[in-house]
């Protein structure tokens, strides 16, 4: 069997990936300086450098590059949240600290992720969907890493647990979403710390109630 051609050292699967992460970027820069209007093949293309047929070659449509985006920060939100746990001070407001301030960096360093991820995503039915399975994937997270550092054990899934998980997501969410449309007249610090007593006040109680009883 003929192995994979390679071009400059670079292998045909490699400079796919290249392709797709660059039609990837184009989107973030429309999506978070122009709006979801401006994302046409055409404009992506031209921002990515891109032959058009490079485009079909990675997408089938507009919803297919949302998704992709959308998903792109989920993950790099995802792993900068929990390496931000586990490498925290063994303490819980340390730890809620580190996990918020890391996760708020993330949408708010570069303004144009926070405009994808929570203005944007709402913006078709698809991303509508793709939203609540993402809520409840960080719910999750949030769950398990509070279990295991409040060293709850239960039978099965506890539902005041996940209850309170979705709640402080969900609520972040909500938070974050009004103080980048200039709602909430607060310093990106004091929004941090506000958020960071919740988080703790809401662990801490659920801990203690889950020991008592």
């Amino acid at each position: 069997m003929t192995g994979q051609r390679t071009y400059g050292g670079i292998s045909a699967a490699e400079r796919r990936s290249q392709r797709r992460a660059a039609l990837l970027d184009a989107a973030l820069d429309i999506l978070g300086t122009q709006g979801i209007d401006k994302l046409t093949v055409a404009a992506l293309c031209a921002g990515a450098n891109l032959n058009e047929r490079y485009y079909y070659e990675n997408f089938d449509g507009r919803d297919a590059v949302l998704s992709a985006l959308f998903d792109t920060i989920a993950e790099e939100l995802a792993g900068t949240l929990i390496l931000a746990l586990h490498t925290a001070p063994d303490d819980s407001r340390a730890k809620a600290h580190a996990a918020i301030t890391a996760g708020v960096h993330v949408l708010t360093d570069d303004p144009r992720k926070a405009r994808v991820a929570l203005l944007v995503s709402s913006a078709t039915p698809e991303l509508r969907t793709r939203t609540v399975h993402t809520v409840r994937a960080f719910a999750n997270i949030v769950a398990a890493e509070g279990a295991d550092f409040y060293a709850l054990t239960t039978p099965g899934p506890d539902p005041t647990i996940t209850f309170r998980a979705t709640y402080l997501v969900g609520g972040l969410i909500q938070t974050l979403t009004a103080w980048l449309q200039g709602d909430l007249p607060m310093t990106r610090d004091e929004l941090i710390t506000e958020t960071t007593d919740i988080f703790v006040l809401l662990g801490e109680d659920l801990a203690g109630r889950l020991r008592e009883s």
